[in-house]
């Protein structure tokens, strides 16, 4: 029997794998300064595969499926979920339609990544720990939407999401990350 990951260690795992891909270009907030749990998770990913980003996410998004569309595969990272709220229009009207509204001739990929804000040891808030997931779902028709709620399928997923000619939302759990998988 292997080793098992704890949860965050299998996030860590997965932005290794993705980085090593020429492909990826990492975008957002805390992936080139600290400030969030998420900039640790991408310790191995190279600074030059980061794309540090202020508090814009509408531009963040439009600026991730401007990059799908030059060949790379951005892995956008939205360190909250509530956050990602700001970037709906993008993502449901734009990236999740554009195949369609192009008659086929775009096909943007983009791997989205969020957590849902961990509520322990200290509440944040409730703008900053809410699980949109089954919204997201309902509203997105050409993304996946996959929740991460074991250590196992994180790095499966993530490998899946980048070898998938669709995009994908991929929701992380905060709370998760300090829980080490016991069986």
């Amino acid at each position: 029997m292997g080793q098992l990951l704890s949860y965050r260690e299998a996030v860590c795992e997965a932005m290794k794998m993705l980085g090593q891909d020429s492909r990826t270009i990492f975008i957002g907030q805390s992936v080139g300064y600290t400030g969030t749990l998420v900039y640790d998770t991408l310790k191995d990913v190279p600074m030059d595969k980061r794309l540090e980003l202020p508090v814009t996410e509408e531009m963040q998004m439009g600026i991730s499926i401007g990059l799908s569309l030059m060949g790379y595969i951005p892995v956008s990272i939205f360190p909250r979920f509530d956050f990602l709220l700001l970037a709906v229009n993008q993502l449901v009207n734009h990236l999740d339609r554009c195949e369609e509204m192009s008659h086929g001739a775009y096909k943007p990929k983009v791997i989205i990544r969020t957590v849902v804000g961990a509520t322990v040891p200290l509440y944040p808030g409730s703008q900053h720990c809410q699980d949109y997931t089954e919204a997201f779902r309902a509203m997105l028709k050409n993304t996946e939407v996959v929740e991460l709620n074991d250590p196992e399928d994180i790095l499966p997923t993530y490998k899946e999401a980048l070898h998938s000619p669709r995009s994908y939302l991929l929701v992380e759990k905060g709370n998760l990350y300090g829980v080490v998988e016991k069986k």
